[in-house]
């Protein structure tokens, strides 16, 4: 059987750059390379142990059967306490979805409200998977462009300016993968006040870093109340308590949108996994401000973008910004297009970053599949030292590019 079974949808998708360089690097490491991985975006901590207790508790509880398609009751009801704890905002558990991850989460709200042709506004960088997911509710992507200059955010005017009478939604995350860009009150308000003019657009705001932040506050585009009825929130357990393998993301919308997704999500997953929705019901009922499990890795997180921000100050060409969230830096290394090791030509980040993989022995992510071909994004979700050896390995590699 050949691929002409294949559909035309499939066809059209492309590999997520992520998981695609991990992919590379772990081949590399089956032949016995030491590789060091700063593609993946993967807390390297193991997850709290009381989250894990409460996982073998319900298993020896026997929640093992099938699940409400929503969620837990249990569950839904934590989520919509923390929603108030942490953001000062009110939603009744009727209003959140329990999903496999924050990724279906976005994908459910996409094919609840996308027509063929819809319009998307997503301002780039944005996370690789975005267009992809648009693209496969048969939406249309529209980009507006941030660079480095501007800390990587847009502004109100660019929002304004992409509106359209098909413009469906906008697809908005901070603290941002890949930069680590975090909005602040004021930019946040003046983007909110774009949305007062456009009711009938929906905002699909991505928090699934809220808790991975160093400087400044997270704030919520549903906490300005003018525009709350328009926003569905997206968030998970997955970065903030070091839990990507159990599956756990949720959406907080207006009611008919939560309606919407229960009944997309009813045919094509059912509920999300029984032990792992016992297991993040812990760690919602976890208050940020007093889990050492959390301030722990965020002080970690904070000492790695501190260290990678100042090694990378001694490679030429190499123009960062100090992300206030996230873990991850997302460089300009536009310097290096064009130059040549004599026997190989760097076009753009896809090249760059082939080059240090096999010459560095070092796994990144290009740009172009964020949307921002000038830059590369690193990955600090790993040891200090492996960090520190990493741009050892990279700076000779760099410098022999003329």
């Amino acid at each position: 059987m050949d691929k002409n079974i294949l559909s035309d949808r499939l066809l059209s998708m492309t590999e997520s750059a992520t998981l695609e360089m991990t992919r590379k690097s772990r081949e590399l490491k089956d032949k016995g390379l030491d590789v060091i991985t700063l593609s993946i975006g993967e807390p390297d901590f193991n997850t709290p142990e009381p989250v894990k207790e409460a996982a073998k508790k319900a298993i020896d509880e026997n929640y093992t059967h099938y699940p409400p398609v929503p969620g837990f009751q249990v569950l839904r009801q934590a989520v919509a306490q923390k929603l108030k704890r942490d953001n000062g905002l009110d939603y009744n558990e009727s209003q959140v979805v329990i999903s496999n991850g924050a990724k279906q989460s976005i994908a459910n709200v996409l094919l609840c409200i996308l027509n063929e042709g819809d319009e998307v506004i997503v301002p780039a960088p944005y996370w690789v998977s975005y267009p992809s997911m648009i693209k496969m509710a048969g939406g249309k992507t529209m980009i507006i462009k941030a660079g480095i200059e501007t800390d990587f955010k847009v502004s109100p005017e660019q929002i304004e300016n992409a509106i359209t009478n098909r413009t469906k939604a906008f697809l908005f995350n901070s603290p941002s993968n890949p930069t680590g860009s975090v909005y602040n009150r004021k930019e946040l308000e003046a983007i909110a006040k774009v949305f007062e003019k456009h009711p009938d657009i929906l905002i699909i705001a991505d928090e699934i870093y809220e808790y991975n932040l160093f400087e400044g506050e997270h704030i919520s585009l549903a906490s300005f109340e003018k525009i709350k009825d328009q926003v569905a929130i997206i968030n998970g357990v997955s970065k903030g308590y070091a839990m990507t393998g159990w599956r756990i993301g949720y959406v907080a919308a207006p009611q008919v949108i939560a309606n919407a997704c229960n009944k997309v999500q009813g045919q094509y997953t059912s509920g999300a996994g029984s032990i792992s929705q016992m297991a993040a019901l812990e760690a919602v009922k976890t208050d940020p401000t007093a889990s050492p499990d959390i301030k722990m890795m965020v002080s970690a997180f904070k000492e790695r973008r501190d260290l990678l921000v100042d090694l990378l100050k001694d490679i030429p060409g190499v123009i960062t910004n100090k992300p206030s969230g996230a873990f991850y830096l997302f460089p300009d290394v536009s310097f290096y297009y064009g130059k040549s090791d004599g026997s190989m030509t760097i076009n753009n980040s896809t090249d760059l970053c082939l080059y240090l993989l096999d010459k560095a022995l070092v796994a990144l992510v290009p740009g172009e599949a964020f949307g921002s071909p000038e830059c590369i994004r690193i990955s600090y979700a790993t040891s200090k030292d492996q960090i520190t050896e990493a741009v050892k390995r990279m700076k000779p590699v760099l410098e022999n590019l003329k």
